[in-house]
C-alpha cells in the first residue's frame, strides 16, 4: 500500500488535494464527458482529464464544449492545454479555471508531428526556455494548481530527463507526469522506469510516473521501482473504465474490483452507444465504434460482434446487435 495522505497541491491561492494517487490521462478523441462519467463509476476520487485543448482553438472559438461542460461533473476535472503560444496559454487557462478546473495540466509530451513541428507538446522539449515562460504566465493567470506532463527528453541522444524535470520545477510546475519514453519512441518500446525513478529522487514535488501501467499488478511494480507519487494511466483504459478503480484499490490495499463479464461489457456498450448518439445525433455512432471495438473482447463470439458492429449502417442497427448478445 502507498502512502495514504492526500497529494498536497499548493496552487498560487487555491490550493487542491488529491485523494487518489491514480490519474486518468488526457485522450483525444477517448477522454470525453461520456467516458469519464463511466470511469468515475469505478475511481468517484480519481483526477480525470478532459481531451487536450488547444489553446489557440479556443481563443478562436472551437472546443469551448471540452471546458464549458466541467460544471456538470462530479469529482476533479483537470483540463491539459498545449500550445507555444505563451498569451493564448495564459487565457485559456483562465477560462478553464472559471469553468470549473481542478488544476491545468500543460502538455509537453505530445509526440503527434503536427503539434511538435510547431512548438507545442514534446516540441516544447527542445525550446526549455519558451517551455519556462508558458509554465509561468499560466501560473500567474490562474490560483488553482499548474503541473506538466512530458516525457524523458526529444530522443534517446539528447535526454536528460533529470535537467529537463527541473527546469520544468523551477519555473513554477507543481506537480510532473513523466511518461517513460522520448518523442522520437512515441510508444514503441518499453518504458524507461528507472529514468522515472532518477527524476523522482531529483525534484522536490510530485511526481506522477506514465508508461506501460495497463493492470493494477504493473501499478505497484512502477511504484516499487520509480518511488513515484502516484501513477497516471491511459491507453489501458480504452474500453477498460474500471482500469482507474481497480489500480486506486490495489494502491489502497482493498479487494480489487473484478473485470465486469461478458453480459456487464455489451451492457456497457450499448449504454455509451446509447449517450453518444444522445449527445451527437448519427454522428455518435462514429464516435462510438472505436470505443465498441475496445469493450467487446474477451468472449466467444466477440470478434464476429465487432466485425458486424463496425458495419452497421445505423445507431438502431449497431444496438440491436449488442442487445441480441445479451
Amino acid at each position: 500500500m502507498i502512502n495514504a495522505l492526500p497529494l498536497q497541491l499548493p496552487g498560487n491561492g487555491t490550493p487542491r488535494a488529491l485523494r487518489c494517487r491514480v490519474l486518468q490521462s488526457p485522450l483525444a478523441g477517448v477522454s470525453d464527458r461520456i467516458f469519464r462519467g463511466l470511469v468515475r463509476r469505478w475511481a468517484p476520487d480519481a483526477l480525470l482529464f478532459t481531451e487536450m485543448v488547444n489553446a489557440t482553438s479556443l481563443e478562436l472559438g472551437f472546443g469551448l464544449q471540452k471546458v464549458e461542460e466541467l460544471s456538470s461533473e462530479s469529482g476533479p476535472i483537470g483540463v491539459q492545454l498545449f500550445d507555444y503560444r505563451t498569451a493564448a496559454m495564459a487565457e485559456a487557462a483562465k477560462r478553464a479555471e472559471a469553468a470549473g478546473a481542478f488544476l491545468i495540466d500543460i502538455n509537453m509530451g505530445c509526440p503527434v508531428k503536427k503539434i511538435a513541428k510547431k512548438g507545442g507538446g514534446s516540441g516544447l522539449i527542445r525550446d526549455p526556455e519558451l517551455a519556462a515562460r508558458i509554465i509561468e504566465a499560466v501560473a500567474e493567470a490562474v490560483a488553482i494548481p499548474v503541473t506538466v506532463k512530458t516525457r524523458l527528453g526529444w530522443c534517446g541522444s539528447e535526454a536528460d530527463p533529470v535537467s529537463w524535470c527541473r527546469q520544468l520545477e523551477s519555473a513554477g510546475a507543481q506537480l510532473l507526469t513523466l511518461h517513460g519514453r522520448s518523442r522520437e519512441q512515441g510508444f514503441k518500446g518499453k518504458a524507461d522506469w528507472g529514468a522515472i525513478a532518477a527524476v523522482k529522487r531529483a525534484l522536490t514535488i510530485p511526481l506522477i510516473a506514465n508508461g506501460d501501467i495497463n493492470t493494477p499488478e504493473d501499478a505497484l511494480r512502477c511504484l516499487a521501482q520509480t518511488g513515484a507519487d502516484g501513477v497516471m494511466v491511459g491507453r489501458g483504459t480504452m474500453g477498460a473504465p474500471w482500469l482507474v478503480g481497480q489500480i486506486d484499490a490495489a494502491l489502497g490495499g482493498r479487494p480489487i474490483p473484478p473485470t465486469p463479464g461478458p453480459a456487464a461489457k455489451l451492457a456497457l456498450a450499448a449504454e455509451q452507444l446509447q449517450a453518444l448518439v444522445a449527445a451527437k445525433g448519427d454522428h455518435g455512432l462514429l464516435i462510438a465504434r472505436k470505443h465498441l471495438s475496445w469493450t467487446c473482447t474477451g468472449f466467444p463470439g466477440a470478434p464476429q460482434l465487432r466485425h458486424a458492429l463496425m458495419r452497421a449502417p445505423t445507431p438502431a442497427e449497431a444496438l440491436a446487435l449488442l442487445q441480441r448478445q445479451l
